[in-house]
């Protein structure tokens, strides 16, 4: 496992984290958690919480994906033989799909996750895990092309079903454990530091965006038409 995997897979979770989609159920989250700003004590538990469940639910699904593909000889031969041909168009749309050329109107979330939510405010603390799997698995465009198209075959890439997703979803999560802290410090920060967050995440988005467009014509280019820039 290479430290530039790690590095990429923290990347990916904290670029989806700042998308729009992620960013609202995030920012959902964290509406759950500020109601108990009268113990900071809970604030903190609950965001670990909410991490923890998003954790869970990509690292499963990721070690299914992963595991099951790696454990089929025929798709992992085909794997081995065509992955540096697939990535290249893979990264293109990723790219096209953070700069919001492609996927617009997609979008998937898990039944009852709002009414999750609503129940949760009314009961303990712990309902804030469960929350943060269901988040997790409501996926948008962007949220869906950097981890199916970006994590997994970066996940296969290294055969690992666990480590990159789980720093994946990690990063996920940052802005609530970032927001959960802000929230035990003081409210009165919470509006400024959304509005970074928000006006950060649009630019980065953007300039990634590109760079993956740039970097899959150049990998389609070497990869699929043989030409050496």
């Amino acid at each position: 496992m290479t430290l530039m995997a790690i590095t990429s897979a923290l990347f990916l979770g904290i670029l989806t984290s700042i998308s729009p989609c992620p960013l609202a159920t995030n920012i959902a989250a964290i509406s759950f958690i500020g109601h108990r700003i009268g113990r900071k004590d809970h604030v903190i538990i609950s965001g670990v919480l909410y991490t923890a469940g998003r954790v869970i639910a990509y690292v499963i699904l990721a070690s299914l994906i992963v595991s099951g593909l790696l454990g089929t000889g025929e798709i992992a031969r085909f794997l081995q033989k065509y992955m540096s041909e697939i990535i290249g168009p893979v990264m293109i749309l990723i790219g096209m799909i953070l700069l919001e050329l492609l996927g617009s109107g997609f979008s998937f979330s898990i039944a009852g996750a709002e009414k999750l939510q609503e129940h949760a405010k009314k009961g303990s603390l712990w309902w804030a895990l469960p929350i943060g799997a269901f988040f997790a698995l409501s996926f948008c465009p962007v949220s869906a092309g950097l981890y199916f198209g970006g994590l997994i075959p970066l996940s296969i890439e290294e055969t690992s079903s666990f480590l990159l997703p789980f720093v994946y979803a990690v990063g996920t999560a940052l802005p609530v454990i970032i927001f959960a802290l802000i929230i035990a410090l003081g409210m009165n920060k919470l509006s400024s530091a959304y509005n970074k967050v928000s006006a950060f995440g649009k630019y980065a988005r953007y300039a990634t965006g590109i760079i993956f467009v740039l970097i899959g014509l150049y990998y389609s280019l070497i990869n699929i038409y043989g030409i050496n820039i």
